[in-house]
């Protein structure tokens, strides 16, 4: 059983290369009582690509969750106000 609610979701913009990336991440339960981590990437805008990765114990999901995080601020990656996107007020 899931403890708490893990979910995710960060860009990286930069117009000088034209790129615009999103990274998506949630921890769910599965109908087995284990843990699965979600991860969704590509272009914003675009469906993009899907990877599920099964566990059976939800820390295990955790500490992926958090090495990944890690690894994607290192390259730029942030919240969509940190990203450059605007908002709509």
């Amino acid at each position: 059983m899931i403890a708490q609610p893990y979910q995710l979701y960060i860009e990286r913009i930069d117009p000088t290369r034209n790129m615009a990336r999103y990274y998506a991440m949630s921890i769910e339960p599965t109908l087995f009582g284990q843990a699965c981590l979600i991860r969704r990437w590509g272009r914003i805008g675009a469906a993009g690509q899907r990877l599920v990765h099964h566990f059976q114990h939800e820390q295990e999901a955790v500490e992926l969750f958090l090495a990944l995080l890690r690894q994607k601020r290192s390259r730029g990656y942030g919240s969509r106000l940190r990203a450059g996107r605007k908002t709509i007020n």
